[in-house]
């Protein structure tokens, strides 16, 4: 079984790199992706955890970017984690994030809802390269008592147009696909059916996107034969996967549930191979 869509506590999973593998592979999984936020921070650690427990392990990452004041998330696959541009263009990303929470933090304590985010931000910088952003809020607002749960601070504070939503800066999404094309990598628009930005795909597609991730968690059977018909119709291949992040009010409650069938996986290496052919020529 296949999964690329997976979050750990390098970004905003609950499982660690190493115990969010060893739980893949308990739950029958063979081949999975990790993608976190903007970051290849826990990468190392899943690898050497899928390797002793015999999984597959792709290189993956979920890349935020901003079309019209809008986060559209991107999907990467099969990219050199080490190449210089996309490394250059992560740490971007993450220093915007810590812009970003600092500016929420001042807008709840404007609000009446204080909290102090020094502890999360300190613990965030001892672990190198990890991304922070509203979840990390979020949990300091249950700390504090401001809110029950993450879906609370999210439902009243900090979801778009509530009042401590703070808007993300960040390159639109044909730059992104760009610069995980140039690490020999190829991109799909993450669950789709939640961004409701179908009209712009046609010249996502256009611009070098590689696929759209019809199977999803919150994707049901009608949206994701829809998303399948779209990308049929654009050449676009097809990715998928649960989007766990070990949090039961956070899409998919487990692993194995939704998985992404094995021609579907093998029509998106075929694109990543073609993509480093025609790099390296």
């Amino acid at each position: 079984m296949i999964d690329l869509h997976l979050h750990t506590t390098a970004s905003d999973g609950r499982l660690a790199p190493a115990d969010l593998v060893r739980l893949a592979a308990a739950s029958g999984l063979t081949t999975i992706a990790v993608t976190d936020h903007d970051t290849t921070a826990g990468l190392a650690e899943a690898r050497a955890a899928a390797g002793a427990a015999g999984l597959r392990l792709i290189d993956g990452i979920e890349i935020t970017a901003v079309e019209d004041g809008r986060d559209v998330h991107v999907l990467g696959y099969f990219f050199n984690a080490e190449d210089d541009g996309l490394r250059a263009f992560l740490r971007d990303q993450r220093a915007d994030r810590l812009r970003r929470v600092r500016e929420m933090s001042v807008r709840l304590a404007s609000l009446g809802a204080p909290v102090d985010l020094e502890p999360h931000l300190e613990a965030a910088a001892r672990q190198a390269g990890r991304s922070i952003g509203r979840p990390l809020v979020a949990d300091a607002l249950v700390q504090a008592g401001h809110v029950r749960d993450r879906a609370e601070a999210f439902d009243r504070l900090l979801a778009v147009g509530r009042p401590a939503f703070v808007p993300r800066r960040g390159a639109p999404l044909e730059a992104v696909a760009g610069i995980v094309a140039a690490a020999g990598g190829i991109t799909s628009l993450a669950h789709p059916g939640l961004t409701g930005i179908d009209e712009r795909i046609a010249r996502f597609a256009a611009a070098g996107l590689d696929a759209l991730e019809a199977r999803h968690s919150d994707h049901d059977p009608s949206v994701e034969a829809r998303y399948r018909r779209m990308a049929r119709g654009l050449g676009l291949a097809v990715s998928g996967g649960s989007d766990f992040h070990a949090d039961p009010s956070h899409h998919a409650p487990a692993l194995g549930i939704v998985t992404l069938p094995p021609e579907d996986f093998a029509a998106l290496e075929a694109r990543a191979a073609e993509r480093r052919r025609v790099g390296a020529g």
